[in-house]
């Protein structure tokens, strides 16, 4: 699996998550900061995320996980964003985080 293709001016990125036994504003901001870093590697950035789809293990938590990622795309351009619940592949994962963006 990659971590990141980019086609045609765009960057896809496969989903991330954070760590087991973190929150879960601290397992979306660990997975938004391996975004950035993704995004920064295939020579985009937050300011050029396209759209992303949050998966919670639970729709309960997501003031907790909007909050988090509010804080990350502040000052920024936001993109389309799709939030669902879904079972994740592991039971401690409570977000994935799925991005594409624009290659500058």
């Amino acid at each position: 699996m990659s971590e990141a293709v980019v086609h045609n001016g765009v960057v896809y990125l496969a989903g991330q998550v954070g760590e087991a036994g973190q929150s879960v504003a601290e397992q979306t901001a660990t997975a938004l900061a391996e975004i950035e870093r993704l995004l920064v590697l295939a020579g985009s950035s937050k300011a050029h995320m396209l759209t992303a789809m949050v998966w919670l293990a639970d729709m309960a938590d997501f003031e907790e996980m909007n909050s988090a990622w509010d804080a990350f795309v502040a000052g920024v351009p936001k993109p389309t964003r799709a939030t669902g619940q879904s079972s994740l592949a592991d039971p401690a994962w409570r977000v994935e985080i799925v991005v594409t963006g624009a290659v500058k």
